[in-house]
């Protein structure tokens, strides 16, 4: 699981073109929204991309669990472990 929060982390970065974050600044259990990170709707949208095209992974953006899976970075390890194949 931890490897997959890290690799999580990277793809945050790269996805969202973060460069002045590295994958220490992502702590695991802070939000990515809001206050945490400060991701916005849009870096939601990208991220639910980046994480289709590696994991093969559709997240419903009208599921009103997506908040919960998009809320940390050990939720959506936690969601990713869940449903990959």
């Amino acid at each position: 699981m931890e490897q997959l929060q890290t690799e999580l982390k990277e793809l945050i970065i790269e996805a969202l073109n973060l460069e002045d974050i590295t994958v220490d600044d992502i702590e695991t259990d802070a939000p990515l929204f809001g206050d945490g990170l400060g991701l916005d709707s849009i870096d939601a949208l990208e991220l639910g991309l980046a994480i289709k095209k590696k994991y093969n992974i559709v997240i419903d953006a009208d599921d009103t669990n997506t908040r919960d899976h998009f809320s940390s970075v050990a939720n959506l390890a936690g969601y990713i472990s869940k449903n990959k194949a």
